[in-house]
């Protein structure tokens, strides 16, 4: 549990979007791969808070979810990725690449034993994984692929984007670099727009982390660096939101927006025959949506996760996404959500944050050595000197 003592300003954006990430994420498991009008029938209304699973008691035989135990305030793969890729940044201390994914990220996932919250047990994390998550231990384990090139070839998904905002923690208030080094590290799970997902979705976590940011500055930050398919997904997406400011009207025209870019169809669990390939055209739908929401929202959390909630499809992603963004803006997580998902998962959603906070200042402070080193290296070539 998190310790009621005076945060610095990097502590509390980075504590705000860990946990509201994770919490994000258990809101939205229940519900996810169901349309908002199934969701609306299913309970009786729009989702407001942490719910049950879909099928009540039968979870455990029902089809297509059987045998994960959805929601209840139980996070999904989203947050053990997430938690896995904070324990490589505590190992490594250092900026990521595909090779620490391979070095790092893998092992842990095949070899130490975690409890799965849906599973209601101890196991590797890699029992949980989707096929698109455990191709990282097929090529990078078995296969040994180049680490920089071992994404190509798999499911084109958020598969890797929904873990990144570590990336753009450790970034925080350097976009560009976040979006760099996600890029780097995504090219061991994913390629093409799933890939740039990635690099994109960090980018803006670290514009999020900035001070000063608002959800304006964050999509700026994000179309300033996305490219092809996914730049236009987000600017037609997000030229939508900003008509809006409530998350009932704006369900169906953002999944509108997206939809010419989104590869999956409009029947989530019967995707198209062009469903996750890769493209130049296309993007996932969960970034662009999740900037949206934040849009709608206002940058305040509560909002933007019930509506990355209620619009459901990856929804459990959507809301992460979502949780991570507005929680570096600085938007508090509500506490009663955060208690019980912490009690119901058996996590500590403090502990990580608190971890990548310290990573941070050790990566910050190397930054400025290195770049202290190249600064005197160029002035010494008869480059300008550090004053001029």
């Amino acid at each position: 549990m998190r310790q009621m003592e005076p945060m610095t300003p990097l502590e509390d954006r980075i504590t705000a979007a860990l946990v509201g990430a994770a919490v994000g994420d258990a809101l939205g498991g229940p519900v996810e791969g169901y349309s908002p009008d199934q969701i609306l029938e299913r309970h009786g209304g729009r989702v407001h808070g942490i719910v049950g699973p879909w099928s009540g008691d039968e979870w455990r035989t029902a089809r297509p979810l059987a045998p994960y135990h959805k929601g209840d305030g139980h996070v999904t793969d989203d947050t053990l990725m997430t938690h896995a890729l904070v324990r490589v940044y505590a190992r490594v201390r250092d900026h990521l690449d595909a090779y620490a994914i391979a070095d790092h990220l893998v092992p842990d996932l095949m070899t130490n034993p975690r409890w799965i919250p849906e599973l209601e047990t101890e196991s590797l994390p890699l029992q949980r994984l989707f096929l698109a998550e455990k191709w990282l231990v097929a090529r990078l384990h078995y296969g040994h692929a180049d680490p920089r090139e071992a994404g190509t070839g798999n499911i084109v998904n958020c598969g890797a984007a929904m873990y990144m905002a570590p990336v753009g923690l450790v970034n925080a208030a350097n976009p560009a670099g976040a979006y760099a080094e996600a890029l780097d590290v995504a090219g061991a799970h994913q390629s093409s727009y799933g890939r740039e997902a990635a690099g994109v979705l960090a980018a803006a976590v670290a514009a999020a982390a900035s001070p000063g940011a608002t959800p304006d500055s964050v999509v700026a930050a994000a179309l300033a660096l996305a490219k092809d398919g996914t730049r236009t997904a987000i600017d037609r997406v997000c030229e939508v939101a900003s008509r809006y400011t409530e998350f009932e009207s704006a369900l169906v025209p953002l999944r509108e927006a997206v939809a010419p870019y989104d590869t999956v169809g409009p029947d989530y669990r019967a995707p198209s025959l062009g469903a996750r390939r890769p493209s130049r055209l296309h993007a996932i739908e969960e970034l662009p949506v999740a900037l949206g929401v934040l849009l709608v929202s206002g940058g305040d959390y509560r909002h933007a996760v019930l509506g990355a909630v209620n619009y459901g499809r990856d929804c459990d992603s959507i809301a992460t996404m979502a949780g991570a963004l507005a929680g570096a803006l600085g938007s508090p997580v509500p506490e009663d959500w955060s208690k019980r998902v912490a009690e119901a998962s058996r996590l500590d959603l403090w502990e990580p944050a608190a971890t990548l906070t310290r990573v941070a200042r050790e990566v910050f402070e190397r930054d400025v050595r290195r770049r202290r080193t190249h600064e005197a290296a160029f002035t010494g070539m008869g480059g300008p000197s550090c004053s001029d």
